[in-house]
């Protein structure tokens, strides 16, 4: 599976979500949705667990994404991630770091590449 980064950095084809989504397999969204009701304290089920990656268009992307203000924002400015923004890293960004550290490591590597 191809490396699919979001917008905010992280990696869709390592996302539980994202791979059932794609695998079709409702044992998996079973899975993933009692996992992540527990770590986030809030009631999911398998029909939330639908994800086909930020950028995809598709209409099918998991709960917060829809509403993102990072994805609004590359959106908007065009960019494939925040890593190609002049304002990088802004305090939306910064704020969700210190949830996803890993998507930092992402798009700072993303960053080098650039230039």
């Amino acid at each position: 599976m191809d490396n699919l980064m979001a917008y905010c950095g992280l990696n869709c084809s390592q996302c539980p979500t994202f791979l059932a989504t794609q695998q079709d397999d409702r044992k998996a969204k079973e899975t993933v949705a009692a996992l992540w009701s527990k770590q986030f304290a809030m009631k999911l089920t398998a029909q939330d667990i639908s994800c086909d990656g930020c950028k995809s268009g598709s209409g099918r992307v998991f709960g917060h994404c829809k509403n993102c203000r990072i994805k609004s924002c590359c959106s908007q400015k065009q960019l494939d991630t925040c890593a190609e923004c002049a304002e990088y890293a802004c305090e939306h960004l910064s704020a969700f770091f210190a949830f996803a550290p890993h998507a930092k490591e992402s798009l700072e590597k993303r960053r080098k590449t650039l230039s």
